[in-house]
């Protein structure tokens, strides 16, 4: 048997069917668990997401993510609670402070209803498992990093390596509970650090071409990407195969988009272009649809 054929053979013989699990779910025979469990990766990803906007925000900046409290920054003055929930707020203020009436930026509903997205999505692919929660982790610092790096071309070490230690070991954790063997794990984190060393052979090349933030991100996105949570039993082919189509991903994405905005005439060679969020995008893709990409990609 091929080997992109056995891997479509150990994902399909599965319990739990991502594809089938998006028109009606049917985890161990209980779908309302499903719906319960999309309801509330929802609900807690907009709230989640709310605090995402305060991390993209202070993080790059330098403050602490405490306090001061929430605050207009054109006015000055505190967020009310009743100003602060998800979306909601947003929508019945009409995009603007009620104390001074500068606008609000789209981008925070926008951030909050991506982040509950990905949690959404994530939850009904993923199922009850305990490398869930590991799994939600690394979408919302994924979300986080793609907001820092469109806005001030950063990759902060404060998200970087925080994300990258507490997702290992929220990973690490999760993996145990489901009972997966210890090797899996040890195959994702030299999958993470595959994607490293390639980044970094390619940040020294190019001189400047790409920042060290993009590589010391490729540890966390390849650590998720190669534990691969939807195959039984992942082997050496299939961590670097699915390494391989994030980085793949991740060129065709960031070109493409490079290639477009010169095109548009809204970037030229001398101006940076955020490269974390097509590493990011690539490697949510990565690691749900992986071993399928490399098996197209095979033919």
């Amino acid at each position: 048997m091929e080997p992109h054929a056995l891997i479509l053979h150990r994902r399909t013989s599965s319990p739990y069917d991502p594809l089938r699990c998006l028109w009606g779910c049917d985890v161990g025979g209980d779908s309302e668990m499903a719906v319960v469990l999309a309801v509330a990766a929802g609900v807690i990803g907009l709230a989640v997401g709310s605090f995402l906007n305060v991390v993209a925000h202070r993080v790059p900046l330098g403050l602490s993510l405490s306090h001061p409290p929430s605050r207009c920054p054109g006015c000055e003055q505190a967020i009310r609670p009743r100003d602060n929930i998800p979306v909601l707020s947003w929508l019945l203020l009409r995009g603007r402070c009620r104390a001074c009436g500068i606008p609000i930026p789209v981008k925070y509903p926008f951030v909050e209803l991506a982040n509950a997205g990905l949690w959404v999505g994530l939850a009904l692919v993923l199922g009850p498992t305990w490398v869930l929660p590991s799994y939600l982790w690394f979408a919302s610092v994924g979300l986080v990093l793609i907001v820092t790096d469109l806005e001030h071309h950063r990759l902060p070490n404060r998200i970087v390596l925080h994300g990258t230690w507490v997702g290992a070991l929220l990973l690490a954790l999760g993996g145990v509970l489901d009972g997966a063997e210890v090797v899996r794990f040890l195959r994702a984190t030299a999958g993470g650090g595959a994607w490293f060393l390639l980044m970094l052979v390619i940040a020294l090349a190019a001189r400047g071409g790409f920042g060290f933030g993009d590589v010391k991100a490729a540890v966390l996105l390849g650590l998720f990407v190669a534990y691969q949570p939807l195959l039984a039993e992942p082997a050496w082919f299939d961590v670097l195969g699915s390494v391989a189509v994030a980085v793949f991903l991740s060129f065709f994405i960031g070109g493409g988009v490079a290639i477009g905005l010169m095109l548009l005439r809204r970037a030229d060679r001398k101006r940076e272009i955020a490269f974390g969020p097509a590493m990011v995008v690539a490697s949510l893709a990565a690691a749900v649809w992986g071993d399928q990409l490399l098996s197209a990609w095979l033919g």
